[in-house]
């Protein structure tokens, strides 16, 4: 008879996306793993089956709690426009106090781009959610009025996730707080007029 599992596999998916988050993919070891869960070689291998397949579970938790997130800023209440401001000084505050990591789903596509397998579908399953969730926002602010009338909410997604990826971006490379706060002034000048 199997013996059962005596750990959390929610909080050993947790401790690999940091240990992953702070290595990138292909520097982050089986030992690293190992370490950063408390679980022996044999433990995440036959939990998870590979290194890979552990990756793409992070890539996929990660999502989810980022998603959740940036839902409740969008969903709140007020105009477009002032969610979308909130949005990103969220980003900008998890950038700063959380050690400049930048941002999972942008460091694995800068270290491995679209990967035509279960890394890659996590990658563009997380980019069709984020940009769903965009241009829901960008639809209602076009009828609030806080957006420009016939500005087509796709091109608005696209252009505040891109926002969003080069927030992550200048704040790995060290960009002040005063900086990163210009570009979202200059992205919000943009997108409102």
């Amino acid at each position: 008879m199997a013996r059962p599992r005596e750990f959390d596999e929610t909080a050993a998916v947790e401790s690999a996306m940091h240990a992953f988050w702070d290595r990138g993919y292909e520097a982050t070891s089986t030992q690293d793993l190992c370490a950063a869960t408390g679980l022996g070689r044999s433990s995440v291998y036959n939990t998870f089956t590979s290194k890979k397949a552990l990756f793409q579970r992070t890539l996929t938790h990660y999502s989810a709690q980022g998603l959740a997130g940036r839902k409740a800023l969008l969903d709140g209440p007020g105009p477009t426009a002032e969610r979308i401001a909130a949005m990103f000084g969220a980003v900008i505050d998890e950038e700063l106090e959380h050690g400049r990591r930048g941002c999972l789903v942008v460091n694995t596509l800068a270290e491995l781009g679209v990967p035509d397998d279960e890394i890659g579908a996590a990658l563009r399953n997380d980019t069709e959610k984020q940009l769903a969730l965009l241009g829901a926002c960008a639809r209602e602010g076009v009828l609030d009025g806080s957006l420009p009338a016939g500005r087509d909410p796709a091109d608005v997604a696209e252009f505040l996730l891109s926002t969003i990826s080069g927030l992550r971006l200048m704040s790995r490379r060290g960009a002040s707080r005063e900086a990163m706060h210009a570009v979202v002034g200059l992205t919000l000048a943009a997108v409102t007029r």
